[in-house]
């Protein structure tokens, strides 16, 4: 078996969901997406947590953890 470069090696998870629109009176229409929980956990996402999107591309966004909480699990050797 053959190991790979831990730079070029990229985790691959796909979390189907659908952008919800929410309308207050008063304000305007604000679209909202989740991180489902599965998601969350791997990532160690918490509450409160302040990120950002970069777009990309028109089909793609990034989402940027402004200070994501250090690493609790150990590296594979």
């Amino acid at each position: 078996m053959n190991k790979k470069d831990n730079n070029t090696e990229k985790i691959k998870a796909s979390y189907p969901l659908r952008i919800q629109a929410i309308n207050s009176k008063g304000q305007n229409k604000r679209f909202f997406v989740y991180i489902p929980m599965p998601l969350a956990a791997a990532l160690g996402v918490e509450k409160g947590e302040e990120v950002s999107w970069e777009l990309l591309e028109r089909n793609e966004l990034h989402l940027v953890r402004k200070a994501p909480p250090p690493t609790k699990t150990k590296k594979r050797a």
